[in-house]
């Protein structure tokens, strides 16, 4: 390697300290605007001066600009003379010339050319400290002139064999530096082949600004720097296997070196997890011994090293959560930050809290993440810091199911009664949502919103109180006990004004329930909700009215005491037009309407169609794009999901919404989706978690401007990326698909031949995704076979953002071939183009059947003809464990029949395939041989091509 030149060491500049002392000493602001125009005059007279001045007094006059212009003064001269400093061979007259450019020259300048060509000769100059000082200048003024002059020159400096490792590794962050501001610019060529070799370097300042240059560019090019992961590996293997001997210039506090140890993992979740086994097996390595090591009793007491080594460990766990594939890595990982939950400093604690969030929706770790909940609990009540508070709920959130529901929105809701005013409101639209998700009694819901209401009335929004309604009318059996539960709050003296509208609402549909009981006869009911008007604002007046006119048809025996609240002035001549045009309206009406028209007109308003509620997407707008936890994400074991919703296309607005609450003759409307895959096909109110709201029409704004001839015209069909399509075989949820830019995942449901497919796009960058478009193709003869149907999507992704879209699909008749989504963006000025293959196979439409043994073997041999069995015997390809095997049967969609083969160690299943035209009747046996690892499966079916489609998905997987 050749030695660095010795930089010399310039005369120092005696004028500038004594101005720089003149300056200090000013007593007054314009005792200091004094000196400083003094000085100005003199260097613009030295300047312009017949005497060439030398690069010395250049030097000192720019320093003193410099500093002036520091101290909040406009300099309109001297760039010319910074500029011919630039050509000196001193590197401190060089040096003062780049630092003048790089904080006063602007890139709209005339100079820029010439600042170009003095920034080409040193660059050619070979010489190492003028060649830093012109790349720090590139860098810093980072302007689209010098990427366009320099873009293409500074990766060959980059590469070339011949540079020394501290040019490479100011020309590394350079070309980053262009690259984020002009991306468009940064050419992609063989040099990013050898660029990634950069990462075998045995200068690790080196290895560590080409690792930040890479993991860049392999956002805008994936493909390109695939290699780098098997180098990335290998380099983070050494790091952690070495001790702090062995990279002694680079470790920090005992921690070899972290910078790069957290770079090369950050580089490695652009990617998903490497298909090569020893690879895979030597990251895991990697990853368990990072773990390993945070076990370990620190070597010093000093901050600095506990720092240092966490930012390690935190940053392997969210590469461990990223790839979400090793359930004992997840595991481990929920331990270790578990342990963090009770750490005494706080950033720790809310970095395990904000980690554990993303855990819980791994189905590997949701339950080791559900042992922690007494201490997120106890987090919740002691944290001083409102912000670990606020991580603490959405972990709650997270973590929540069935098995937990109740006990979580307990003390969420004795949270919210001393909550910082901050994150109130998101906690009521958390505990709405939970409450009517896991509600087995719904007498339990109703009492837990009328609780939210109480606790938090303020912060209830009407989206909340609306649901609840929408509820009540249409469960008939808990529209009694929701009239009982309203009526003894409403006594309360002091009633928030949410609770009177719900009270309203509901004893106006329903009070008659409880109309028997003396404590609650209609007067009663009556004068309590009328006790309650005159503090209401308008709105709620008006829904109150509307309840009186009900009781008239309820109620015949007070009509007089009605009739006379509205004949009252302060009704029929009421400010507000609203109220008064009611109370003349139904004074009217209760006068000359018969009994029956009366029953006709107030008859009990029928059940809500099954619609979107907009609690949840009122919280995704609250916390932002894609930052939600998704709690449908997770599945049980058997591949379902723990309850399936029915999202609408579109979403209501509040007026939209009340005008369903107060009309008292309106029709029931009819659903707008054709699909019905909700829980309300088989007889229960869908929950609110269905309800994404990303699917409202986009704006016409953003594609006003439109190419007259589209990229898209032009471009050859992108390779379909099936990687990841068998992996969805036994499960329904789960990423299908990522690169650098963007993340696809998948949630579906499927009910006999019906299909949905909830679809996720995440921008995995901060720079906005244009002209998004998604559609869904099929070959020809999967056309008949199998019905998609896409939803539109927004076609602006911004920064850090996720939207969603919905797939419906129909099954028609068996089919082995797969539809493909296609995808289409604009980033950075460069169309994107991607097509998935979507995991819809035949076993998606599987209905479990249970038989008992008889009838197994029955049917079993009623399906012996050579056509209708197909049978393989194949080598093992994962570990043979019984519980795994058990879990991919039961995710294939068939039930498992227990104690029906001879052989325990046999697995048999059964199920139906449903589509349109037919019913196909499937039986299976599968039979392991763990001493030769190898199966034995057997399918029967009553259709050939049935059973070779089955047989060759199932195999797959074991």
């Amino acid at each position: 390697m050749n030695k660095m030149p010795a930089v010399s060491k310039g005369d120092g500049m005696r004028g500038l300290a004594v101005f720089i002392s003149d300056i200090r000493n000013c007593k007054s602001k314009e005792a200091e605007i004094k000196r400083i125009n003094k000085e100005l005059a003199n260097i613009r007279s030295k300047f312009k001066g017949d005497k060439a001045l030398d690069g010395y007094s250049k030097k000192k006059y720019v320093c003193k600009l410099l500093f002036i212009f520091l101290l909040g003064h406009d300099i309109d001269f001297g760039h010319m003379e910074a500029v011919n400093l630039l050509s000196s061979n001193k590197y401190t007259e060089k040096q003062i010339g780049y630092l003048f450019i790089s904080v006063l020259v602007n890139s709209n300048s005339d100079l820029i050319r010439l600042i170009n060509n003095a920034i080409k000769n040193d660059l050619a100059s070979r010489n190492p400290t003028f060649m830093n000082l012109a790349l720090h200048c590139i860098a810093n003024v980072g302007s689209r002139e010098m990427a366009e002059a320099f873009a293409s020159e500074i990766p060959r400096i980059l590469v070339a064999g011949d540079t020394m490792d501290c040019v490479k590794q100011s020309a590394a962050l350079c070309l980053l530096r262009l690259n984020r501001t002009s991306p468009d610019l940064v050419p992609m060529g063989e040099w990013t082949a050898r660029v990634v070799h950069l990462l075998n370097d045995q200068h690790l300042g080196v290895v560590t600004s080409a690792t930040s240059l890479i993991t860049t560019l392999a956002q805008k090019s994936p493909d390109n720097f695939k290699t780098s992961i098997s180098l990335a590996i290998a380099r983070l293997s050494r790091i952690v296997t070495s001790t702090s001997i062995d990279l002694q210039d680079y470790t920090y506090y005992f921690v070899a070196a972290p910078w790069l140890s957290v770079k090369l993992l950050r580089l490695l979740q652009c990617y998903p997890p490497p298909e090569d086994t020893a690879l895979r097996s030597r990251l895991t390595e990697c990853l368990e011994t990072i773990l390993n090591k945070a076990q370990e009793p620190p070597k010093s007491k000093k901050v600095q090293h506990s720092n240092a080594k966490n930012a390690v460990l935190f940053e392997a766990i969210s590469l461990i959560i990223h790839h979400d594939s090793e359930p004992t890595l997840l595991v481990r990982a929920c331990n270790q930050l578990g342990q963090f939950l009770q750490h005494r400093e706080t950033n720790l604690r809310y970095l395990a809290l904000e980690s554990m969030c993303t855990l819980a929706s791994s189905e590997f770790s949701h339950e080791a993440v559900k042992t922690h909940i007494d201490t997120v609990i106890n987090a919740l009540k002691t944290e001083r810091d409102v912000s670990v508070r606020q991580r603490a709920v959405d972990l709650l959130y997270a973590m929540c199911d069935r098995s937990n529901a109740k006990q979580i929105v307990v003390e969420m809701l004795s949270y919210l009664e001393t909550a910082d005013y901050s994150i109130r409101e998101e906690i009521v639209l958390k505990v709405a949502i939970l409450a009517e998700k896991y509600a087995v009694d719904y007498t339990w819901y109703v009492d837990t919103i009328l609780n939210l209401i109480r606790i938090a009335g303020d912060y209830v929004s009407e989206e909340v109180w609306y649901r609840v309604i929408q509820i009540v009318i249409n469960r008939d059996d808990v529209q009694g006990y929701a009239a009982k539960t309203v009526f003894e709050a409403l006594q309360a003296p002091a009633c928030h004004e949410n609770l009177v509208k719900v009270g309203g609402y509901i004893l106006g549909e329903f009070g008659n329930l409880i109309a028997g009981d003396s404590r609650s006869s209609p007067l009663v009911q009556f004068n309590l909700l009328h006790s309650k008007f005159h503090l209401c604002s308008v709105p709620t007046q008006a829904l109150l009215l509307s309840a009186y006119i009900k009781f008239i048809n309820l109620f015949p025996e007070v009509k007089a005491t009605i009739q006379e609240v509205l004949r009252s002035d302060s009704q029929l001549r009421n400010a507000d037009v609203e109220l008064q045009q009611r109370a003349v309206e139904y004074l009217r009406l209760s006068c000359i309407a018969s009994t029956d028209i009366l029953a006709t007109v107030f008859e009990e308003m029928p059940p809500f169609p099954e619609r979107e509620s907009s609690i949840l997407a009122k919280l995704k707008r609250k916390k932002g794009p894609g930052n939600l936890p998704d709690i449908d994400a997770r599945r049980n074991v058997n591949g379902n999901t723990e309850h399936s919703e029915k999202p609408e296309p579109a979403n209501k607005s509040s007026f939209a919404l009340l005008a369903d609450l107060l009309p008292t003759n309106r029709p029931r409307p009819a659903s707008a989706s054709p699909i019905m895959l909700s829980t309300a096909t088989l007889g229960s109110t869908p929950p609110i978690t269905a309800l994404l709201n990303l699917n409202s029409p986009p704006s016409t704004g953003a594609s006003l401007l439109v190419d007259v001839f589209p990229e898209s015209s032009c471009l050859t069909a992108p390779e379909v990326s099936e990687e990841n399509f068998f992996r969805f075989v036994c499960k329904n949820n789960g990423v299908i698909y990522e690169n650098q830019l963007l993340q696809i995942g998948l949630k579906s449901e499927y009910r006999q031949n019906l299909g949905r497919i909830y679809v996720f796009y995440g921008n995995k960058t901060s720079t906005q995704f244009l002209s998004f478009t998604s559609s869904v193709t099929s070959p020809d003869s999967l056309k008949t076979q199998l019905i998609v149907h896409a939803k539109t999507v927004d076609p602006i992704i911004e920064g850090g953002a996720q939207v969603q879209q919905i797939l419906n699909i129909e099954c028609v008749s068996d089919f082995t071939d797969a539809p493909v989504l296609n995808v289409q963006f604009r980033y950075g000025g460069t169309l994107q183009n991607i097509a998935v293959k979507l995991p819809v196979m035949l076993n998606k439409f599987f209905q479990p059947t249970e038989m008992t043994s008889q009838d197994f073997f029955q049917r079993w041999k009623q399906l012996g003809a050579p056509q209708q069995e197909v049978q393989k015997i194949f080598k093992a390809k994962h570990p043979m464990d019984t519980d795994v095997t058990k879990a991919k049967i039961l995710g294939f969609g068939v039930t498992l029949l227990e104690r029906v083969d001879p052989n325990p160690e046999n697995f048999v299943g059964a199920g139906v395939i449903h589509s349109k035209n037919s019913q196909v009747g499937c039986l299976l046996r599968l039979e392991p041989n763990t001493q030769a690892q190898m199966y034995r499966l057997t399918l029967r079916t009553s259709r050939d091509s049935v059973s070779q489609r089955l047989c060759e998905l199932l195999s797959e997987q074991f």
